[in-house]
C-alpha cells in the first residue's frame, strides 16, 4: 500500500494514463469514480454533468444503452469530460483470446479504443488478452490508453481469488506502461519490484451492506486503508431517489478524507 501522495506517484509512474489520472486526482481533490449504469444516453449525460465536478473518473457500460450512438452519446460525453475534468472508463471486462479482444475493443458498434481512456479485462485467457488490447489501442488512436486487470471482485461467491489473483498479478507485470493497475479489494503489492499499480475498488456504499443479487458493500475507510486508490460508487450516488449532486459531494468528501488519513500515516 502506498502512503505517497497522488502527486508524488504521478511524477514517477510508468503508465501515461495512470500519471494523468493521479495528477487529475491531486489537482481536483477527488478519488471518486462514478459508475453510471443507465439505459439511455439522456440519463447518462445528465448524470455525467451533475456528478462531473465531484469525480476523477466516469465508469460506463455502453452496451446497456438502448440508444447508443457515437455522435449523440460519445461526442457529448467527451465534451463533458473536458468540461468537468474527468476521465472515462468503459467497464467492458474483456475475456477472450488476443485476436478476438483486439477486434472487440476497436471494432463493431462501440469502437471503445477510440474514446475510452481506460478499460479492463479478466485474466482467464492468459497474457494474450493484454497484447491484443494493446495492439488495438495503438492502432486506433495516438491518445494513451490504460488497462486494468480484474484481480478481485466484490460479488458474493466470486472465483477471482487465491491462485487466480496471483496469476493475474504476474500477468500484469508483462506490460508496465499499458497495464496501469487492478480492479481489486485491496493492495496487490509489487512496489518492491518497481510496480506502482493503481487499485480501483467497487462495492462501496455509505448507507447499505448489499443487495439481493450478491453485491457486498464495504465502507470507504476500510477500502482506502486497505490500499485502494480510486473508489467506485454506483447506485449509492443516484438510485432510489437520491440526489446525485448531494451524494456526489458527500462521497467525494468521504473518499478524499480517507485518502488524506492514509497518507498522513
Amino acid at each position: 500500500m502506498s502512503t505517497k501522495t497522488y502527486k508524488e506517484r504521478a511524477v514517477a509512474h510508468a503508465s501515461p494514463v495512470a500519471a494523468k489520472l493521479l495528477t487529475l486526482m491531486h489537482e481536483k481533490s477527488t478519488n471518486l469514480c462514478a459508475s453510471v449504469d443507465v439505459r439511455t444516453t439522456k440519463k447518462l449525460l445528465e448524470l455525467a454533468d451533475t456528478l462531473g465536478p465531484h469525480i476523477c473518473l466516469l465508469k460506463t457500460h455502453v452496451d446497456i444503452l438502448t440508444d447508443f450512438d457515437m455522435e449523440k452519446t460519445i461526442k457529448p460525453l467527451k465534451e463533458l469530460a473536458a468540461k468537468h475534468k474527468f476521465m472515462i472508463f468503459e467497464d467492458r471486462k474483456f475475456a477472450d483470446i488476443g485476436n478476438t479482444v483486439k477486434l472487440q475493443y476497436s471494432s463493431g458498434v462501440y469502437r471503445i479504443s477510440e474514446w475510452s481512456d481506460i478499460t479492463n479485462a479478466h485474466g482467464i485467457t492468459g497474457p494474450s488478452v493484454i497484447a491484443g488490447l494493446k495492439q488495438a489501442a495503438e492502432t486506433a488512436t495516438t491518445e494513451p490508453r490504460g488497462l486494468l486487470m480484474l484481480a478481485e471482485l466484490s460479488s458474493a461467491g466470486s472465483l477471482a481469488h487465491g491462485d487466480y489473483t496471483k496469476g493475474v498479478v504476474e500477468m500484469a507485470k508483462t506490460d508496465k506502461d499499458f497495464v496501469m493497475g487492478f480492479i481489486a479489494q485491496g493492495d496487490m503489492g509489487g512496489r518492491d519490484q518497481g510496480f506502482d499499480w493503481i487499485i480501483m475498488t467497487p462495492g462501496v456504499n455509505l448507507d447499505e451492506k448489499g443487495d439481493s443479487l450478491g453485491q457486498q458493500y464495504r465502507s470507504v475507510e476500510d477500502v482506502v486503508a486497505g490500499g485502494s486508490d480510486v473508489i467506485i460508487v454506483g447506485r449509492g450516488l443516484f438510485s432510489n431517489g437520491r440526489d446525485p449532486a448531494v451524494e456526489g459531494a458527500r462521497y467525494r468528501k468521504a473518499c478524499w478524507d480517507a485518502y488524506l488519513k492514509r497518507i498522513r500515516k
